[in-house]
């Protein structure tokens, strides 16, 4: 993430550039706050931290001038400053600033202020990312985009449900239940690599055709990965990539394309497989018409171990009404 260090004290912006250079951190610099605004103009940073006090624009301008530009992604601004006073930091805030750090600065206090600025900044590109592969799979089939909805919110419910159990307290926390809720459709993105004759076959597959179909599961989680690779801190993409891979194994080892069994299948795709599929069942399809609750509820509970995590299914009946309100609500 690249970083936009402004001082127009050289012995400051030097110290400033270090300490951030230290922290791994890609720095750039500008003496002031018009080289600064500049250089916003024609590159992508996506946190500032500047001092306060500069000639020609100060800190608290520049912070104004970037808000006011139309940008394509969310810049965190940070202010330096020896000031005090309610009316310095009303004045800050109102001109767009996320967060002040005193100087002279500790480099530790300055450390951990720059991760929360990195996280902050990263929930956006998370955000877009997500949006956008979805919609990638959802151009693909028309009837995925309802689908996709209704798939984030089942596996949602029974993520929150698992949450609440003894088993899982420790593992299925509020932030595991949100990532799953973000990253869930994209379960399917590997279909973007299925021929259309394939994807979009009005019936039934051949054997063959579901061979095919089948690599979906492949290309989605290769895809995933290689996101991962050059995006290693990225967490939200390892979530995705065991959905996509995984989302299609059986809690009995028959599935695919690994062939895992019980808890070598992650248990973000064991949650998402009882979605997909209630999902499905439920769902009309121009091969079949939409199945009741009642015997979606049958099926599933039917592969209660074989194809399905127990404790999935069992979170599932827990919330079950939860289930049938969504399916009619986004019907």
């Amino acid at each position: 993430m690249r970083i936009l260090a402004v001082d127009d004290d050289p012995v400051s912006l030097e110290l400033l550039e270090g300490v951030l250079t230290d922290f791994g951190f890609d720095v750039e610099t500008a003496p002031n706050g018009r080289e600064a605004l500049e250089a916003t103009r024609s590159e992508d940073f996506r946190i500032v931290v500047a001092d306060w006090e500069m000639p020609h624009m100060s800190g608290v301008e520049l912070c104004r001038r970037i808000r006011q530009r139309s940008l394509s992604a969310y810049v965190y601004f940070m202010l330096v400053t020896c000031l005090e006073g309610v009316e310095n930091l009303v004045e800050g805030l109102s001109a767009g600033a996320d967060d002040f750090i005193k100087k002279p600065f500790h480099p530790e206090e300055l450390r951990v202020r720059m991760r929360t600025a990195e996280r902050i900044a990263s929930l956006e590109s998370r955000d877009l990312i997500i949006f956008s592969l979805a919609k990638l799979a959802e151009s693909r089939d028309p009837e995925t985009g309802a689908h996709l909805e209704r798939m984030q919110r089942y596996s949602h419910i029974v993520a929150d449900q698992l949450g609440k159990t003894d088993k899982y307290r420790d593992i299925v926390d509020e932030d595991y239940v949100r990532t799953i809720f973000l990253t869930s459709p994209l379960h399917d993105i590997g279909k973007v690599g299925i021929p259309d004759h394939v994807l979009l076959k009005p019936g039934q597959l051949m054997p063959e055709e579901f061979e095919i179909m089948k690599e979906h599961a492949v290309i989605g989680g290769q895809t995933l990965d290689a996101a991962i690779e050059s995006h290693p801190s990225a967490g939200f993409l390892q979530f995705a990539s065991d959905i996509a891979w995984s989302h299609h194994e059986r809690y009995d080892g028959k599935g695919y394309p690994k062939g895992l069994a019980g808890d070598e299948i992650p248990l973000a795709a064991r949650i998402v497989a009882v979605a997909d599929v209630y999902d499905a069942l439920t769902s009309k399809r121009i091969y079949k018409s939409a199945f009741s609750h009642e015997k979606a509820r049958k099926i599933i509970l039917e592969g209660r171990g074989t194809q399905f995590d127990p404790d999935v299914v069992d979170a599932f009946l827990a919330r079950e009404q939860d289930f049938q309100r969504i399916k009619n609500h986004l019907r």
